[in-house]
């Protein structure tokens, strides 16, 4: 079954990272049903039920999405709580349509690498800070299968300003969305 991409980006068109990894995602509509939820939602209200339908007609779910003050964009909030209710996503009648599905994250997280250690500039690692995530997939039954990772180039704690000298180099961008396909086919 086809692997479904919940991408949640406010700003999508001026991503860089993101925008990057969807534009190679839909060269391959056989594999990937990209899901932008800001597209999709432009008004953030949810349908729940259409959402639950999708996930149902996939296999593997991923959520994309920038770190945004050390968890995801509101709208995917929004979606975790109003998409994987309670005998649907878990409890009884019903509650195991994540069953032993594959579940991951793809993230780009604007901060060195360095940075999400112990020893770094924010005390936990990227694994550490998106454990909330594995812990609800977790609950729900899936197989979560961890998450893949950007790195941005920030050097001091509120340094990363938007604008092109934060890009990345384009050969560490068109890297990185080798890398994550290689990681979606290995899901």
């Amino acid at each position: 079954m086809k692997t479904l991409i919940i991408v949640t980006h406010p700003s999508l068109e001026t991503s860089v990272v993101n925008k990057q990894w969807v534009e190679e995602l839909r060269k391959y509509p056989e594999k990937y049903t990209v899901h932008e939820l800001h597209k999709a939602y432009p008004d953030g209200n949810l349908d729940a039920q259409a959402e639950q339908r999708l996930i149902e007609s996939h296999g593997p779910l991923v959520l994309q999405f920038p770190i945004y003050w050390f968890n995801c964009p509101p709208l995917l909030k929004s979606w975790l709580d109003e998409v994987l209710t309670y005998g649907w996503a878990y409890g009884s009648n019903g509650g195991d349509k994540l069953k032993n599905r594959q579940a991951a994250l793809a993230v780009s997280a604007g901060i060195r690498e360095e940075n999400y250690r112990e020893d770094g500039g924010y005390r936990y690692s990227l694994e550490q800070i998106l454990s909330p995530f594995e812990a609800t997939f977790l609950y729900c039954n899936a197989d979560y299968r961890s998450f893949f990772a950007f790195y941005g180039r920030e050097n001091e704690p509120g340094e990363n300003v938007p604008g092109e000298e934060n890009e990345p180099p384009a050969s560490r961008l068109e890297s990185s969305v080798a890398d994550y396909l290689n990681f979606l086919d290995n899901l």
